[in-house]
C-alpha cells in the first residue's frame, strides 16, 4: 500500500502541473491502487501506530545496549553501528511514517476527523523527535515532496521546535468539537484525556531534552506544565501491549520470540544485574520480574562462559568494576562491548522475565525458557512513556533547573510508581498465580519500602548537586529497563549514572553521540554528507566530548 500512496502522490502533482485532461487522467488511473477516494484513514492511523511501535522499539534497543541495558555484542563502538545498521529506521520514518501521515492529514481534515488527526500529529511529533535524537540534522521541509529526490537537511533544533507545535496542535484536535469518526486507538482506546496527558507529558520531554541551549525556556515550560497538573498519572501509561499469536505475523514481544522459541536471544548485561542484586546489598524488587535465571549457581565450565578463568581487563581492575558474574546465583550475562561467539549456554544464560517481555517470573524454579508456551506467553509490552517517568523527569528539572517541586521527593514518588507498575502490570499476565505465590503483595510493598528509604538516606547523605543527580539518573535508569531511548538521552543529557562498566577493550572508540547517517540515505541522495564521525552530537546535546561518557 505505501508505494500506491507514495505513486499517487506523485502522480497528483504531475496532473496538476501539467493540465492533462480529464479523459487521459482516466485511462492513467489504475483501479486496483489505493487513492484519494478509496484509502481508508481508518487503515492508515491503523498503520501509522503499527509502523510507530517499530520504529520505537529499533531506536530503544539500541539506546539499551550503549547504556549497558542489555550486552553490546562488538568490541568496538564504530563496528556496533556502522551505516547499514540503521536503515530500517529511516525507511520506516519517512517512506512509511511521515508518508503516511501527510496522505492522512487532507482526508480527515476533509471529513472532520478530529481525534484522528490529534493521534497522528502526536506521532508525527514523536518520529521528529526520535529522528532528531538518533541523527540530528534530518531532512523535513523538503522530504516528502515528490518532485524532490535529493532532499536537504533541516537543523535538528528546527525539527524539534516544528514537533512541539504539532504537539500543541494535537491537543487542538483532541479538544475540537464536533468530530466524526471512532478511530482503532491500540494505545488508549479512544480515551482522549489520556492522549492529552501524553502530550503534555512529551512536552515535558521536550523541554528537559532541550534545557542546556534554552535553560529560561525549559524553566518556564516545565514550570506551567506543572501548574496546569495534567500529565500523565498512574493509569494513563503510553504502552505498546503485545499479543500471544506466533504465527506470521508474530503478535509477541520480539525480546520473547527471540529467547523463549528455542532458547538463547540477548545477553543480558552484567553490569545492569548487578545492580539490580548486588550494588545496594540487597535485591532490588524489580530484579525477579525483569530477569529470569535458568540455573541457579553460576557455572565452573569455562567452555560455557570463559571469563571466568580470566583476569579482568586493568581499566576492571583500576575502576573497581563487575566483571563476567554478578555475585553467584547464576545472574548469568556479558559484560559491555563483549564481542565473544555463542559458547554452548543459550539455556543456560539469563533470560527475560515477566516485566516487559511477558517471559517468566524468576521463583527460582531455574528451567529452560525453550518453549512458547511459558510464562506470559509473549503478551508484554513497550513502555514507551510511563507515569513514572514524569516524576523522574521532574526530579531532573527541580535540582537543575530548580523548577517548582522538590527533587527528593519526585525522585521517591518515581521509584514508587514504577515498583508498583511492574507488579500491577505483570499480575496482569497468566503469571500472576506465579508471581502471588512467591512474592505475595505484603512482602513486595515492605521490599520497596525498604528501597526507597534506602535511596533517601543515600539522597540525604550526597555531598553535591552532581552526587544527587547521580543518584536520580541511577534510579531513572534501573526505572527504564525495556527503554532504552529514554536512557540513551538520559545518559547523553547528564551523563548519569556516572562511572559506567567499561568496555572490554581498552580503546574501544568514542561513545556514539549520534548516529551515522544510513546507507539507504546517503546512496540514494546526492545532496547527502556523511558524518566524520560517531561523535557529533545532537543540538541538544552541548556537555563536554567524549570521554565524558563512554
Amino acid at each position: 500500500m505505501k508505494r500506491f500512496i507514495y505513486g499517487l502522490t506523485v502522480a497528483t502533482s504531475l496532473v496538476f502541473a501539467t493540465s492533462c485532461d480529464e479523459k487521459l487522467d482516466e485511462l492513467l488511473e489504475n483501479p486496483n491502487a489505493v487513492n484519494a477516494q478509496t484509502a481508508s484513514p481508518d487503515f492508515l492511523l491503523n498503520r501509522i501506530q503499527l509502523d510507530y511501535q517499530s520504529l520505537w522499539y529499533g531506536i530503544s534497543d539500541r539506546g539499551a545496549r550503549l547504556t549497558r541495558q542489555i550486552n553490546q555484542g562488538a568490541a568496538l563502538y564504530e563496528s556496533a553501528y556502522t551505516t547499514v545498521s540503521t536503515n530500517g529506521t529511516w525507511s520506516n520514518a519517512y517512506a512509511n511514517l511521515l508518508a503516511d501521515i501527510q496522505f492522512l492529514e487532507p482526508l480527515a481534515e476533509e471529513a472532520n476527523l478530529q481525534r484522528h488527526l490529534g493521534i497522528a500529529k502526536t506521532i508525527k511529533a514523536m518520529v521528529l523527535f526520535d529522528l532528531v535524537d538518533t541523527y540530528n540534522d534530518v531532512p523535513y521541509s523538503e522530504a516528502l515532496d515528490p518532485s524532490n529526490f535529493n532532499p536537504k537537511t533541516d537543523s535538528g533544533a528546527t525539527i524539534y521546535a516544528e514537533g512541539l507545535s504539532l504537539l500543541n496542535e494535537a491537543a487542538g484536535h483532541f479538544a475540537a468539537n464536533p468530530s466524526t469518526g471512532t478511530p482503532n486507538d491500540y494505545f488508549y482506546n479512544r480515551n482522549y484525556t489520556k492522549w492529552v496527558r501524553l502530550v503534555n507529558t512529551l512536552k515535558l520531554r521536550y523541554f528537559l531534552n532541550t534545557r542546556l541551549v534554552s535553560t529560561s525556556e525549559s524553566t518556564a515550560g516545565i514550570n506551567a506544565l506543572i501548574a496546569e497538573d495534567n500529565m500523565l498519572k498512574v493509569g494513563d501509561d503510553f504502552v505498546f501491549q503485545f499479543g500471544t499469536t506466533a504465527a506470521d505475523p508474530d503478535s509477541r514481544h520480539p525480546k520473547f520470540g527471540g529467547q523463549y522459541t528455542s532458547g538463547g536471544g540477548d545477553y543480558q548485561s552484567t553490569y545492569y544485574m548487578w545492580h539490580m542484586t548486588e550494588e545496594k546489598g540487597f535485591d532490588d524488587p524489580r530484579a525477579r520480574y525483569y530477569f529470569y535465571r535458568q540455573t541457579l549457581t553460576n557455572t565452573t565450565n569455562p567452555a560455557e562462559q570463559e571469563c571466568i578463568t580470566q583476569l579482568p581487563p586493568s581499566q576492571y581492575l583500576i575502576g573497581g568494576f563487575v566483571y563476567c558474574n554478578p555475585g553467584t546465583r547464576g545472574y548469568w550475562g556479558r559484560d559491555h562491548l563483549d564481542p565473544d561467539g555463542i559458547p554452548p549456554d543459550g539455556l543456560r544464560r539469563t533470560a527475560y522475565g515477566v516485566y516487559p517481555a511477558a517471559g517468566r517470573f524468576d521463583n527460582n524454579s531455574a528451567t529452560p525458557v525453550n518453549n512458547p508456551a511459558l510464562g506470559g506467553r509473549g503478551a508484554g509490552i513497550h513502555p514507551i512513556m510511563l507515569a513514572a517517568y514524569v516524576d523522574f523527569m521532574l526530579a531532573e528539572a527541580a535540582l537543575t533547573l530548580g523548577t517548582t517541586g522538590t527533587p527528593k521527593a519526585y525522585l521517591t514518588s518515581g521509584i514508587q510508581k514504577h515498583m508498583n507498575y511492574v507488579r500491577s502490570w505483570s499480575l496482569t499476565t497468566t503469571e500472576a498465580s506465579v508471581i502471588n505465590g512467591f512474592n505475595p503483595t505484603e512482602e513486595f510493598t515492605r521490599s520497596v519500602e525498604n528501597y526507597i528509604s534506602y535511596v533517601g538516606a543515600e539522597y540525604d547523605a550526597a555531598a553535591s548537586n552532581d552526587a544527587r543527580m547521580d543518584l536520580i539518573g541511577r534510579e531513572y535508569w534501573l526505572s527504564l529497563f525495556g527503554n532504552g531511548m529514554e536512557s540513551y538521552n538520559l545518559y547523553r543529557r547528564t551523563g548519569k549514572p556516572g562511572n559506567m562498566q567499561p568496555a572490554l577493550e581498552t580503546d574501544p572508540g568514542p561513545f556514539i553521540r549520534s548516529f551515522l547517517y544510513p546507507n539507504n540515505y546517503m546512496v540514494t541522495n546526492t545532496n547527502a554528507v556523511q558524518k566524520p564521525d560517531l561523535t557529533q552530537q545532537v543540538f541538544w546535546d552541548t556537555n563536554p566530548a567524549s570521554p565524558w561518557i563512554y
